[in-house]
């Protein structure tokens, strides 16, 4: 977000799955006109809340599991390192489906996990990086992509 801010300035972003908050925050101080951050884990919330305190930016911070539900009123879903389940990947793709037909831009950043749906992925950007979910933390690429409808 920081290295393109046009993607998020003046928009309303959510940051799915949003850990520890940092995409949230980059998504703020890039210019998005409000930022959501939601995760189904209570202490990524309380994370979030506090690093986004530390940068001195405001996020609504919401432990939720919205994958279920309608298309968030948002511009843009901003989601990291969703795609690690089968189970949920599946999810995952379904509430993106829903989203795209609301009009809802979806980005994607991931370490190249086996149920990525590359098929629905157009890339943007890599940058090198460790994959943390990996036993070794081995450097890899870690890719952005536009979540595209099916073909």
């Amino acid at each position: 977000m920081l290295d393109r801010p046009a993607i998020v300035a003046g928009r309303c972003v959510i940051d799915l799955g949003c850990g520890s908050g940092l995409v949230a925050i980059a998504a703020a101080k890039a210019g998005a006109r409000s930022v959501t951050a939601i995760d189904i884990d209570p202490y990524a919330i309380t994370a979030t809340e506090l690093n986004a305190a530390a940068n001195d930016v405001t996020i609504a911070a919401i432990c939720a599991d919205i994958l279920s539900g309608d298309p968030p009123a948002a511009d843009l879903i901003l989601a990291g390192d969703l795609f690690y389940d089968p189970d949920l990947a599946g999810r995952v793709i379904a509430f993106f489906d829903r989203c795209l037909t609301a009009g809802v831009e979806i980005l994607v950043g991931d370490p190249g996990r086996a149920p990525l749906p590359l098929d629905r992925l157009d890339p943007v950007a890599e940058y090198p990086g460790f994959d943390f979910g990996d036993a070794a933390g081995s450097a890899r690429m870690n890719a952005v992509f536009r979540f595209v409808a099916a073909h």
